[in-house]
């Protein structure tokens, strides 16, 4: 094995050099907002995509890109419900499934378009 001046080491494959590269191996599974990240970068930015993979960077972005997601995701939940209560739970279950769902995706819609397609 060789090493160069940027401390990569090549392993020798026939008659070529391959440099022996090691990706960091997440930690913990990505999530919804993660993975939906990921996709659009790696779809609509591959340059982006492809130098954040290279030096190590996409992981943590995806993984801080999802807590930031779940976390505005609550607040935008807690701000549409105090806008629109929902009706008793106890009185008429499917009006209150039906006005969360609502909610959710309308928070959901925002989120998304500031957080995942920007």
């Amino acid at each position: 094995m060789n090493t160069n001046s940027r401390n990569v080491t090549y392993s020798t494959v026939g008659d070529y050099q391959l440099p022996n590269l090691i990706l960091n191996q997440p930690r913990k599974p990505l999530g919804k907002y993660g993975r939906l990240r990921r996709t659009y970068l790696k779809e609509h930015r591959p340059v982006l995509y492809h130098t954040m993979l290279l030096n190590g960077t996409l992981y943590p972005h995806l993984m801080e890109l999802e807590q930031t997601a779940e976390s505005r995701m609550q607040q935008m939940m807690t701000e549409l419900l105090k806008q629109n209560p929902a009706p008793d739970k106890e009185k008429n279950q499917m009006s209150w499934v039906r006005h969360m769902n609502s909610l959710k995706a309308q928070a959901e819609e925002l989120v998304m378009t500031e957080l995942i397609y920007s």
